[in-house]
């Protein structure tokens, strides 16, 4: 039986300019016929990975339950053997020999071709095995053909790998049990096969009205310019936007535990630990200059089982209009629980709702009221295991 958790907040940002495109501008988008303010899902993604380091160091998390990201795997491998004992000058030689057996390729600045999101179990055990086969690296590997493509001289260096080396490397590439690959998943170019499918959806969000952008125009002045000299010493404009953001997420609670390894107890910790920083984690662009630290103020989880997730974004098709002294939040949660019950009546599927609703809006019976967000966490893990 499918198992779905879906996350849908509602989250009103005083002015600020969390997720820049291109030109510096808030991001935006086009929906239901208007212009609304936009942040993408990978500015969502990025702030829950950052909840998650910050939950490793309250040991929350366990270090080696997250992942990394980088080009710069070298560093970390570096780091773990010379703490075995092995000298750092011939670290990187070995490292980038033992590497070529499966195709990933160190460049001359040390760095891989793409980002690696390897989880800290991977990393280690490709540490353990440079440092176990350290002998037979050197004595095994053969140069690239000089003039050869970089895709021909990977496969060729790959080929003439030790077969133990590579058959150890390949099986080491198994996401790690770690939460956010597993939760977010994962390309590998040159190891396809060692891809892994994301058990989580996040949505870009989106305003439930329209926005216009505004400018803010400001001047610096240098403190140690002479008393008598008048004008600003540097000037220029922030672009900025003011939005309630309806934001959207959702976990496929048995590929999570696919993805974990049948590691129940681990994807328990890890869809708790997702729910809690979706919820309270933000985009960080521009915080020091407009610190619009607002958290949302209407919550709902629905555990649902047997049926397709249901994005609820088609409540604000027809942009949200706040009459002087109405809240828009409030307005925006009360469209978000009618579309949430018509798509219920039509389409059916068991479910079981908890909101957190500071905005006291009028639900007419949608979901189960909570006062707490740590409610909200207790209540959703209960349901799963249900």
């Amino acid at each position: 039986m499918k198992t779905l958790i879906e996350i849908h907040a509602l989250q009103n940002f005083a002015p600020s300019n969390l997720n820049r495109d291109d030109t510096g501008a808030p991001k935006d988008a086009l929906f239901g016929g208007t212009r609304r303010a936009r942040f993408s899902s990978q500015s969502s993604k990025r702030a829950v990975r950052q909840h998650f380091t910050g939950l490793v160091e309250q040991n929350a998390l366990a270090f080696d339950d997250v992942a990394v990201r980088t080009k710069r795997i070298l560093d970390p491998l570096t780091k773990s053997l010379v703490a075995k004992g092995r000298i750092e000058t011939e670290v990187s030689e070995k490292v980038r020999l033992a590497l070529s057996a499966v195709e990933l390729a160190l460049k001359d600045d040390g760095k891989t071709e793409y980002l690696l999101f390897l989880g800290q179990r991977e990393v280690s055990s490709i540490a353990d095995i440079i440092d176990e086969k350290w002998d037979s690296i050197a004595a095994s590997a053969t140069a690239p053909t000089e003039g050869n493509k970089p895709g021909k001289a990977k496969k060729q260096a790959a080929q003439n790998a030790e077969p133990e080396l590579k058959k150890a490397l390949s099986n080491v590439f198994n996401g790690g049990k770690a939460v956010d690959v597993a939760l977010f998943g994962r390309m590998l170019t040159d190891m396809p096969e060692k891809n892994q499918n994301a058990a989580c959806q996040v949505a870009h969000a989106i305003s439930t009205h329209t926005v216009e952008r505004e400018f803010d125009f400001y001047t610096a002045v240098d403190d140690l310019k002479p008393e008598d000299t008048a004008g600003a010493d540097m000037m220029g404009t922030v672009e900025f936007n003011s939005a309630c953001f309806y934001r959207y997420a959702v976990v496929d609670w048995d590929k999570l535990v696919t993805n974990l390894q049948g590691d129940t107890e681990l994807a328990t910790k890890g869809l708790r630990a997702f729910v809690e920083g979706f919820v309270v984690a933000e985009p960080s662009g521009k915080q020091n200059t407009f610190a619009a630290h607002n958290p949302p103020e209407f919550i709902a989880v629905s555990v649902r089982r047997n049926t397709a997730p249901r994005n609820l974004a088609n409540a604000f098709e027809t942009a949200v209009f706040a009459k002087k002294g109405e809240s828009l939040t409030r307005k925006s949660a009360e469209k978000l629980a009618q579309k949430a019950k018509v798509l219920q009546s039509a389409f059916g599927g068991g479910a079981e709702t908890f909101v957190l609703n500071l905005v006291e809006a009028e639900l007419d019976g949608y979901g189960i009221v909570v006062p707490t967000l740590k409610e909200i966490l207790d209540r959703t893990i209960l349901a799963v295991q249900e």
